[in-house]
């Protein structure tokens, strides 16, 4: 099997496992499936002569199986196709190892260009019947009384986040689970030691953070929040933010992410950006519950928490 035809199947396999993002050369995995069916004609005139070579190894080994053959190949090949289509630079292994910034030492990593911008620092993010709250004990006897929308009648417990009040980083989940809604507190499951996992990697304590969520009381079943839902507990959300002016928010999922930017764009195209969420900068990942469901989502969600971990370096307390 050629070249092309293994990254054919190496993207295939990420496709079908629900990735949709292509770390190396910044490429989708549709962008990269469209291009090496475009390159199909150039390589029958000769294109292949411009990729990169590929070393054969000093001792012949064996003859190996066709399912061995792919994957010794598709590690080395498939770099070559992509640059044969024009798609990347004939860069030699070390220039594009530098190129990644995952591997770069964080004291020299690039911050990434900005994206979405949503209200400004000097604006108060929510000055209506909350504006006179002033500390997260009293927001959280608030949500605890809380009757805007259906889930209260459902739950067993509120769920208002928990951690220091003098927070430098904030990460917002999307509602709590079951473990959460007996507990009383914010990522206790599963989800949540791999958070607290997350965050020991990039040298942050669990109590050192903010951890709290869009939805304060468990949907049923662990749903999807509703509209109305996500209407009746953004104050909460906000008024948190407010209280806690953070140096960087961590916004882990869809539901997170779209609420504090107030958009619908896929989440695929939100991270790997440095959002500004009124004067704070905003990093976004996968939940971490997704991760367990699928784990080739890992790799990403580590760099854009190196990320939040970078800009947390790059601030002061009095900043």
């Amino acid at each position: 099997m050629d070249a092309k035809n293994l990254l054919r199947q190496y993207l295939e396999q990420r496709r079908e496992s629900g990735e949709s993002e292509f770390v190396l050369d910044s490429l989708s995995v549709s962008e990269a499936m469209r291009l090496i069916g475009a390159a199909r004609e150039d390589e029958r005139a000769g294109a292949r002569e411009d990729a990169s070579p590929v070393v054969a190894p000093r001792v012949p080994p064996p003859t190996p199986t066709p399912r061995e053959r792919a994957s010794a190949t598709v590690s080395d090949d498939w770099k070559a196709t992509l640059r044969a289509a024009g798609a990347a630079p004939a860069a030699d292994e070390a220039a594009e190892k530098a190129a990644r910034p995952v591997k770069a030492p964080a004291e020299i990593s690039v911050i990434p260009p900005g994206g979405l911008v949503v209200g400004s620092a000097s604006t108060e993010l929510f000055g209506g019947p909350l504006a006179h709250v002033k500390s997260l004990d009293e927001i959280a006897a608030l949500i605890k009384s809380c009757t805007s929308c259906a889930l209260h009648a459902t739950a067993k417990n509120s769920v208002p986040g928990e951690g220091s009040p003098h927070a430098r980083l904030v990460c917002v989940g999307e509602a709590p689970g079951e473990k959460e809604d007996e507990s009383g507190h914010p990522f206790v499951g599963l989800s949540g030691q791999l958070l607290t996992k997350i965050l020991a990697a990039v040298e942050l304590k669990r109590e050192d953070v903010f951890i709290c969520n869009v939805l304060k009381h468990r949907p049923p079943g662990n749903r999807n929040p509703a509209p109305d839902e996500i209407v009746a507990c953004r104050p909460f959300l906000m008024r948190q933010l407010d209280v806690l002016r953070p140096k960087v928010i961590l916004a882990l999922g869809t539901f997170a992410a779209q609420t504090l930017l107030e958009t619908k764009v896929a989440i695929g195209k939100l991270r790997g950006q440095v959002h500004t969420f009124y004067g704070i900068p905003l990093v976004v990942t996968y939940h971490p519950a997704a991760l367990l469901r699928n784990p080739a989502w890992k790799r990403p969600t580590w760099e854009d928490v190196q990320l939040a971990r970078r800009l947390l370096d790059r601030t002061t307390d009095g900043a």
